[in-house]
Order: structure tokens, then C-alpha cells, then sequence
């Protein structure tokens, strides 16, 4: 028997709409990540971007498990003497892109390769409720039904 691979012809790409309220990030994100990699389908192949187009919404308000929001932080460097910043998972979710805590999050868990970033090209995350997808007719999916973990509970 012969290992089916698919053809750049034969992909279907969907669209999938997620509401991330109380939604514990690490959870949405590595079923963001199996969405966008394809690894969901029957016909998933490997070095092909197969993987569906995936809309999230109200990213500001996604859940950190522990004291992740007070005590997780994220470094970078300016390329000065003495220019490294610091800042917490939760004044990123405060500020004004809370967005990038949820595709940072998502990012990490996909491949760093081209194939990778085609996959992160599939990626629509928004702070509100509003998006402008409505035209492609976007799939509601219910991630804190999947399991009872994947909410967190104030």
C-alpha cells in the first residue's frame, strides 16, 4: 500500500472563528496551532500548508493559569549599551496590542521555517468582538467545550 500525499490542487482551506473569552492561552494555542498545521484533517500532510484559516476574537480577554500574568515576562533589546526592556503578560493584555500575547503564543508552537510562516499567514487574531471576515462565512468553534480545563473560572 501506498502513503497518500496530497496535491497543492486537492487542499481545502476553511475558516474557523474561536472566541478566546476565559479561554487558558496555552490550551487555545496548541489548538490553534494543530488547526493551522492541518494535523486535524484525515489527509494531513507534512510539507504541505494544508491547514485551515483561523479567526480569533476578544484576545484581551484570554485567561493565564497561576500568577502567569503578574509574574511571566517578556524580554527584548533595543541595540543600545543597557537597552534591555522587560514587560508582563499583563501589561501586555492591558496595553494596546493584547493580540500579540495570543500570536506569540501560537507562533512558538509552529514550526520556524517557511512552511511555518505560510501556516502563521492563516492566522487572524483581534481584540474585539468585531473582525472583517464576515464574507468568508467563518465556523464558530467551541473550544471550552472540548474540555473542562480549557476555561478558566474567575
Amino acid at each position: 500500500m501506498k502513503t497518500y500525499s496530497m496535491k497543492a490542487s486537492e487542499i481545502q482551506k476553511n475558516w474557523i472563528l474561536i472566541d478566546a473569552e476565559n479561554l487558558v492561552l496555552g490550551r487555545l494555542a496548541s489548538i490553534v496551532a494543530r488547526i493551522l498545521k492541518g494535523k486535524h484533517k484525515p489527509n494531513y500532510t507534512p510539507h504541505m500548508d494544508c491547514g485551515d484559516h483561523v479567526v480569533i476574537i476578544n484576545a484581551e480577554k484570554v485567561a493565564l493559569t497561576g500568577k502567569k500574568r503578574a509574574d511571566k515576562k517578556f524580554y527584548w533589546h533595543t541595540g543600545y549599551m543597557g537597552g534591555v526592556k522587560m514587560r508582563t503578560a499583563g501589561q501586555i493584555l492591558d496595553g494596546r496590542f493584547p493580540e500579540r500575547l495570543v500570536e506569540k503564543a501560537v507562533e512558538r508552537m509552529i514550526t520556524r521555517n517557511p512552511l511555518g510562516r505560510d501556516c502563521m499567514r492563516a492566522l487572524h487574531v483581534y481584540k474585539g468582538t468585531e473582525h472583517p471576515h464576515g464574507g468568508q462565512q467563518p465556523q464558530k468553534l467551541d473550544v471550552a467545550s472540548m474540555n473542562s480545563k480549557n476555561v478558566r473560572s474567575a
